[in-house]
């Protein structure tokens, strides 16, 4: 397990110390404010198509853990790029080039993880935890980074730990894969799968309605008199309980739940969760609706991981995963975020009520997760 735990910690440490400043970047380097929205917009158009094409690759070359070391590694020199790099063009090439190989990371990482818990029988919400301390532990220390040495800081700190997570993924066994003749034909497989097309919907709706909260809870909190110091405190709260879930309380919970359990808690923290910040934004309630994002998020993922690893068909490990990530996660927030912008324009906080529906929706979806369905 100890390599899996330094390649999650190193990959998610990578992103917390970019994430921040990573705006501030393109802006110092040229980027006037008009562009930087097409810049990040991009990047983020080009992790949707990305990813499910470095999984496929992997799954049809049955390689998931060289097509791993070399996203990684290529990130780590694309990122590196960043250092002589000036003005709008170079920098949005740059951009797209770094998204492009750091997108598929995560989603090879966990394809080649479930299969290695399962077999080292270790528990996947350890090694994901660890990721998310480590981008916890990642997004300080480059605030400090940054006020030594300035911006360009953060394009050192991430290449040196892309650099360590390769190294770290060089570690990693690759799974047996099935004979070729074996294997599926492909995403056309997969979507054939009821339970599958469930997952990801049900996944799409929960995940996809942190897209407001992402996107407008400081400006609302703001705009109600909770201090900055008070937002970060609050943000922070919901990450700590993430890492709990995923260390301790996840795998527990889904023990006795069921995965399809686990999904329904969530979708029904979900609604509790968008209600309360749809009426009010007073501290006390933000401080006891917070860490319901162990629930909405971490909890989900860790039972969308376990029937993952049990529904999807050996030599497709990876395109399952791409699915899930693009469909269940970017492409679901990328439009909800869309939205989200002419739903808090018009009504403001009374758009939560919108999210609230979304996790509502996916209430029939966890209820036909609960035993397994033929493939039709």
């Amino acid at each position: 397990m100890k390599p899996f735990i330094l390649l999650y910690a190193a990959m998610y440490a990578a992103y917390g110390v970019a994430s921040p400043f990573l705006p501030a970047f393109l802006a110092e380097r040229g980027v006037h404010p008009e562009q930087l929205g097409l810049v990040l917009a991009a990047g983020t158009c080009i992790r949707l198509l990305a990813s499910p094409l470095a999984g496929r690759v992997a799954d049809r070359l049955r390689a998931l853990r060289m097509v791993l070391v070399a996203c990684i590694a290529l990130g780590g020199v694309a990122t590196l790029g960043y250092l002589p790099a000036h003005g709008f063009a170079a920098l949005l090439f740059l951009t797209l080039l770094h998204a492009a190989f750091l997108a598929p990371m995560p989603v090879l990482a966990d394809a080649l993880t479930l299969g290695a818990s399962r077999i080292a029988r270790f528990e996947y919400g350890w090694v994901r935890g660890a990721g998310s301390a480590a981008f916890i532990a990642g997004v300080l220390v480059s605030g400090q980074f940054v006020g030594a040495w300035g911006l360009e800081a953060i394009v050192w700190s991430q290449a040196v730990l892309l650099f360590v997570a390769a190294l770290a993924a060089t570690r990693i066994a690759e799974p047996a894969h099935p004979q070729q003749g074996t294997r599926a034909a492909g995403v056309k497989a997969l979507l054939r799968i009821a339970r599958f097309r469930y997952l990801v919907l049900a996944a799409a709706l929960i995940l996809g309605s942190h897209a407001m909260h992402d996107a407008f809870a400081v400006i609302r909190w703001r705009a109600a008199g909770v201090s900055p110091g008070s937002a970060s405190l609050l943000w922070a709260l919901a990450v700590v309980a993430e890492v709990a879930v995923f260390f301790f309380l996840g795998p527990r919970l889904i023990a006795r739940l069921t995965p399809a359990g686990a999904i329904t808690l969530a979708a029904l923290a979900g609604i509790l969760r968008w209600a309360v910040m749809a009426q009010t934004a007073a501290l006390p309630a933000l401080v006891l609706v917070q860490p319901l994002h162990g629930i909405t998020f971490a909890l989900l993922h860790l039972a969308c991981m376990r029937l993952i690893g049990g529904m999807v068909p050996a030599g497709l490990e990876a395109t399952g995963q791409a699915i899930y990530a693009t469909v269940g996660i970017g492409a679901a927030t990328a439009m909800l975020t869309f939205l989200s912008g002419f739903l808090y324009a018009r009504a403001g906080a009374q758009g939560f009520w919108v999210m609230c529906a979304l996790c509502a929706a996916a209430l029939p979806l966890a209820f036909k997760l609960r035993t397994p369905h033929p493939v039709g």
